[in-house]
């Protein structure tokens, strides 16, 4: 990854005070047209969802999940964590049937119709009508930083795996003995947290396995979530503070411990 242009995207987008406002920036220039070129800043992209849903069943079958299962391990050890977010981006792609849009109407606007897609919902996913100007820098941001936020959006699926797609053609990451080591450490936690304790225990509890932040180790345990190997045993438990910030692992308890036939299936241990 080039570094001048990495360090263009995040400036761009980040200041120590956080997010920056992206509706005063331009995105123009040389140094736009600089990382451009090193294929980390995009242009916008506008998309009607049939086109992005057809590309992206594409994609679910021209790329092989065991590409995407090594890629999440080798994160592990090397933090490179824009390849981790593939393996939930190919699973959604290949649960999600080939369709057109739609409409949504549980979350009415002005005209009594949403512009979400009811199949995607369905699935638990994000899917507009129409995508204009869908800024994917935003999206290369998360995945370059954390690992990807917006994990079971179609167009993050779609541009997720694009740019898998393109790196394996390059580099395709391998995972080594250390990383499957490091996942049996997960799991092994995974194994004994207390049996009330949510997600945000389990994150606190992982910051000693692998090198990482907190914001890393929550992506790291969405995707697992996301894989069903952390399968929540209800949905319909109490929640205390802190647990309103998951998404997918939201209802998981140390109780419901990993499904070990998930985990043999995406990674063979």
């Amino acid at each position: 990854m080039d570094k001048k242009a990495k360090k263009i995207l995040f400036d761009t987008l980040w200041s120590t005070a956080g997010w920056k406002d992206t509706r005063n920036i331009s995105f123009s220039g040389e140094n736009f047209e600089y990382a451009k070129s090193k294929g980390l800043m995009f242009e916008p992209v506008s998309m009607h969802h049939d086109e992005c849903i057809t590309r992206l069943k594409h994609l679910a079958e021209q790329i092989d999940i065991r590409d995407t299962a090594s890629a999440f391990l080798s994160s592990l050890s090397t933090r490179n964590v824009y390849v981790r977010s593939a393996i939930t981006s190919l699973t959604f792609a290949r649960e999600l049937e080939l369709h057109t849009f739609s409409p949504y109407v549980s979350l009415p606007n002005h005209n009594g119709m949403s512009y979400l897609c009811g199949i995607c919902n369905s699935h638990n996913m994000g899917g507009y009508e129409k995508y204009n100007n869908g800024d994917l820098n935003v999206l290369n941001f998360e995945r370059i930083k954390w690992g990807g936020i917006r994990l079971s959006d179609i167009l993050y699926c779609l541009f997720d795996l694009e740019q898998f797609e393109k790196l394996l053609q390059s580099a395709k990451p391998v995972a080594t003995c250390e990383d499957y080591e490091i996942l049996r450490q997960i799991l092994k936690k995974v194994a004994t947290i207390q049996p009330k304790d949510g997600p945000s225990q389990l994150e606190q509890a992982l910051k000693d396995i692998f090198k990482s932040n907190k914001y890393e180790r929550k992506v790291v345990i969405e995707i697992l979530a996301c894989i069903d190997i952390l399968k929540p045993g209800s949905h319909t438990r109490s929640r205390r503070g802190g647990e309103n910030d998951w998404v997918f692992a939201e209802d998981w308890r140390g109780e419901d411990g990993y499904n070990r036939d998930t985990a043999t299936f995406f990674f063979g241990i």
